[in-house]
């Protein structure tokens, strides 16, 4: 008899309706990640959309993102708490734009796979370079994440060559100490 998935009947109804290989699951590296229950306001993003974060990782963002601040480092929001159902909504946007599911999966999580449903994951920027770039690898506000985000049990998700297959993501870190608790 083959194992029940962790993740609930309306997620495997999304990965379905996204054409998601059933093996994913196992093959994707990623833990399955619940919808976060306990989300409170952060400040806007750069697109002055109203995000929300988990509260443990709010405060911890809140203490980086000052101690930051205080070395001469701006860091910006581009996006935090994604639930489930706009992450399949994301996917089968570029579904519909003819692009394959096997090449969306190299740069977004499945529904119910991405840390963006936990809170704790912020995809980040700063004054001077385009969000979600590459190149942020190059900004002063990654070398201060690289050498400091840790403090704040913070880390990179996707660094290159990465065990779930997903892209570079430079920009992409979340906190460590509650996911570890899901």
């Amino acid at each position: 008899m083959a194992e029940k998935p962790s993740h609930s009947d309306a997620i495997q109804a999304m990965l379905d309706r996204l054409g998601i290989p059933v093996a994913y699951t196992e093959s994707c590296g990623m833990a399955y990640q619940p919808d976060c229950m306990d989300l409170v306001e952060t400040e806007p993003d750069v697109f002055g959309r109203q995000p929300y974060m988990d509260r443990t990782a709010h405060t911890a963002w809140l203490a980086m993102q000052k101690k930051a601040g205080e070395a001469g480092i701006t860091l910006q929001i581009v996006s935090a708490f994604r639930s489930a159902d706009y992450q399949c909504g994301l996917l089968q946007a570029k579904l519909d734009k003819g692009q394959h599911i096997s090449d969306i999966l190299k740069v977004n999580a499945a529904p119910g796979y991405s840390e963006h449903h936990s809170g704790c994951a912020l995809d980040l920027t700063t004054p001077g370079y385009s969000p979600l770039e590459e190149d942020f690898e190059n900004s002063p506000a990654f070398a201060w994440l690289t050498q400091h985000a840790s403090e704040f049990d913070f880390q990179l998700s996707f660094p290159r060559d990465n065990t779930a297959g997903i892209c570079y993501e430079p920009w992409h870190w979340c906190y460590r100490k509650q996911i570890e608790k899901n």
